[in-house]
């Protein structure tokens, strides 16, 4: 588990780690809820017993969520970016988020309901921003800023240079 991993992501939530990170377990792959570990003691925003911390792997990725209160705020300058393969998990992925008290941003972004970011982004997309064709790079940049949740057929049809819309 994480102490066998170079690094350990810690989240911090206001009281709703282990629900976070059972929805995580849920909705991505090669997730799963391991510890939780109980206040010995009453805490800021918390008292003895509730749950301090809980252990938890998000794609791989061993995270601590932290139950510290609402001290400090999730914000976008921490995004989980999930990539994609397809249109299906595309829309699984973001509809679970903002289906489950999340909300919808731009160009791939959402918020789940505690706050924390995520870039849910289709391989397409990152390939053609990494293509060494400039007016790849552009069209598919003009096209992803056109979307909330990315559309892979649009994304395609911008790299193709057709206008959006027309795929």
């Amino acid at each position: 588990m994480a102490e066998n991993h170079p690094v350990t992501l810690c989240l911090w939530y206001d009281k709703d780690a282990e629900e976070a990170a059972n929805f995580y377990a849920a909705t991505f792959p090669d997730s799963h809820v391991g510890a939780v570990y109980h206040a010995p003691g009453d805490f800021p925003g918390g008292k003895e017993g509730d749950a301090l911390t809980v252990a938890f792997t998000l794609l791989g990725t061993p995270c601590i969520g932290l139950n510290g209160g609402p001290i400090f705020p999730q914000t976008e300058a921490f995004s989980f970016q999930v990539n994609t393969d397809t249109q299906e998990e595309t829309d699984r992925y973001w509809n679970a988020i903002v289906g489950n008290g999340g909300k919808e941003s731009a160009c791939g972004w959402c918020k789940d309901k505690w706050g924390l970011n995520w870039q849910i982004t289709p391989r397409v997309l990152t390939g053609a921003m990494a293509n060494p064709d400039a007016g790849v790079r552009k069209r598919a940049f003009e096209a992803m800023m056109t979307m909330q949740k990315i559309d892979i057929a649009a994304i395609e049809a911008a790299i193709r240079g057709e206008p959006v819309g027309a795929a």
